[in-house]
């Protein structure tokens, strides 16, 4: 089975963390560092390139040694260096890098004085009171350690950023109703609509006699304060999500909301272009030599730089601050901007609405069209249409359409792609359909060659529309199918059609990183709601949020045209 870019990506991590622990050059950590994050966020599959002969030291942060490295690892699935390391250290020891405080330096002193490899080695050693006699650590330091391991198996999977979002608004909305708080903003990847978030960090700025920090740790969903003090603060809420209250001034806002906002790799970017210009800058503010010049709000320290304002879902070091610096950042796609759905499901199959429902629902959102795509037969599970049941509900779709006013239901469907390519349904049944949305539902486990050449040949068909949730994740549950995305996005610019962006917050499919391909080979795409009740409509911002971090514009997405261009961009890609 060839090796994927995450794989890659996987042993240089792990070769980062051991080097770390073993206390080698920070520069030589970096360098693996950087490299895993250029693997896992290229967009193509690093293995076709080594098959192909291209150079893969034209990748950013990826030199020839490197490149020597990744061969290695495409050829024979390891890496010799990796295993020369881990002769001299446990590779377990990396696990307890996942507990919060544990860093190289204490994991080092823990295996030095200790001889723990491993989480059972360190549980063992905490309960019999011997963590706290090693160097550095301390009685309080095992007492964390033993309640962080038991909470590390929730927090191995991140929960999705639409499973804390009501979390997170009703602690906003408590903050922001205590006497003296003037404003209270989620930082962090919550901030950055990442699609999985850790932990929360919340800011509030204040008057100084605010009784913000005693509400928010006698909050009623939280079920454990971990500490508490004047300025920050930090509770366990009932789902086991940890908050992070920050009190900041307000001529630091901006610096804090920034630094606190992320991404790390941003801030260390931006701070580096700061030394560059004779400032210091931290989550206090902009400082030249002792002197504070900025920092109020987050565009003051941007503009400060000579960038402006970069958005929070670009802030992941991926080029935003050039393009800052340019004047090339995207003028990114807004809810707003949105005119309908063209992937919704009804209760013909199994959504839970029927199709007035659906199109009263749609209309009272602003939308001009919403499309109908129900499953097809292939879909038994889903009650899946066959040729006479989407017959019928054509017809009803005309009947409902010539009763609603300003408003158009598009006839469709999410067509089944079967293993060998051909779509679940016969063309002259197809061609009478407004769009399909063609998906995979089954054999996720093929190659990625195989499962790559299954979608490539449904492409072919003149009826394909859309590929919907083109990799098939769910995120904590299912792994993406291994396909050759660059494969997918060039033969979607040759053929005409479009890829979606699935906004259910546990698919959000396609990813950012491959938006952004898309959007850099002319592929424009459908933000999609895949909603299964007219509730679900809603869902749209999750799908918007990822377009906006795949640095797309209005004009990548085919739904934020009206209703005559988006038939006409339709009829186009089934020509």
């Amino acid at each position: 089975m060839p090796v994927n870019n995450s794989e890659i990506a996987e042993l240089f991590n792990k070769m980062g963390d051991l080097l770390e622990i073993e206390g080698a050059n920070p520069f030589r950590v970096r360098a693996y560092r950087t490299a895993a994050r250029t693997v896992g966020e290229h967009p193509g599959s690093l293995a076709e390139m080594v098959k192909e002969g291209g150079d893969l030291s034209e990748l950013p942060g990826i030199g020839k040694d490197l490149a020597g490295k990744i061969a290695e690892i495409v050829n024979t699935g390891g890496l010799s260096q990796l295993a020369e390391v881990e002769e001299r250290i446990s590779p377990e020891l990396t696990t307890l890098l996942r507990l919060p405080g544990l860093g190289p330096k204490r994991v080092q002193a823990l295996h030095r004085a200790l001889g723990i490899r491993n989480l059972a080695d360190l549980r063992a050693a905490a309960m019999a009171g011997k963590v706290r006699d090693v160097h550095g650590l301390g009685g309080k330091t095992e007492q964390t350690i033993l309640r962080e391991i038991d909470l590390l198996a929730q927090r191995e999977t991140r929960p999705t950023l639409a499973s804390v979002e009501a979390a997170a608004e009703s602690l906003v909305d408590a903050l922001e109703k205590v006497e003296g708080v003037k404003e209270v903003t989620v930082a962090g990847s919550y901030r950055r609509r990442r699609e999985t978030v850790g932990d929360l960090d919340i800011l509030v700025t204040c008057r100084k006699d605010s009784p913000v920090m005693e509400r928010f740790i006698g909050y009623e969903d939280a079920a454990e304060v971990v500490s508490r003090g004047g300025t920050r603060s930090t509770v366990v809420l009932r789902s086991g999500l940890q908050v992070d209250l920050r009190v900041v001034p307000q001529a630091s806002y901006g610096a804090a909301l920034h630094y606190f906002t992320g991404s790390k790799a941003h801030n260390v970017a931006v701070r580096t272009l700061g030394v560059k210009r004779g400032f210091k800058i931290n989550e206090y503010g902009v400082f030249k030599g002792n002197r504070r010049v900025g920092g109020r709000t987050e565009a003051e320290v941007y503009e400060l730089l000579g960038l402006r304002y970069i958005p929070p879902e670009l802030r992941e070091d991926r080029g935003e601050i050039e393009a800052a610096r340019d004047g090339h950042l995207p003028d990114l796609v807004t809810p707003a901007d949105i005119r309908g759905d063209l992937h919704a499901h009804t209760d013909a199959t199994d959504g839970r609405d029927g199709l007035e429902a659906m199109a009263r629902a749609a209309r009272k959102r602003g939308y001009q069209y919403l499309a109908v795509t129900d499953h097809t037969r292939r879909l038994a599970m889903a009650h899946g249409l066959d040729s006479k049941r989407i017959a019928a509900q054509m017809e009803a779709i005309d009947r409902l359409n010539a009763k609603l006013s300003g408003f158009v239901l598009l006839k469709g469907a999410e067509v089944d792609i079967l293993e060998d390519g051909s779509l679940d349904l016969p063309d002259e049944l197809l061609k009478e359909l407004d769009l399909t949305v063609c998906s995979v539902h089954s054999m996720f486990d093929l190659s990625g060659e195989k499962q790559t050449e299954r979608i490539l040949r449904a492409m072919e068909n003149p009826y394909f529309t859309i590929l919907g949730h083109p990799t098939g994740r769910l995120l904590g549950r299912r792994e993406p199918c291994q396909l050759h995305m660059e494969r997918i996005i060039a033969a979607a610019r040759d053929r005409g059609c479009f890829l979606e962006v699935n906004a259910q917050p546990d698919r959000l499919d396609l990813t950012d990183i491959h938006c952004r391909a898309a959007m850099e080979h002319g592929v424009k795409v459908a933000v999609s709601t895949d909603a299964h009740s007219a509730a679900e409509l809603d869902l749209m911002r999750f799908g918007v949020g990822q377009a906006r971090r795949g640095w797309l514009e209005a004009n990548d997405v085919i739904n934020t045209r009206g209703l005559e261009e988006v038939r006409k961009l339709l009829r186009e890609a089934r020509g």
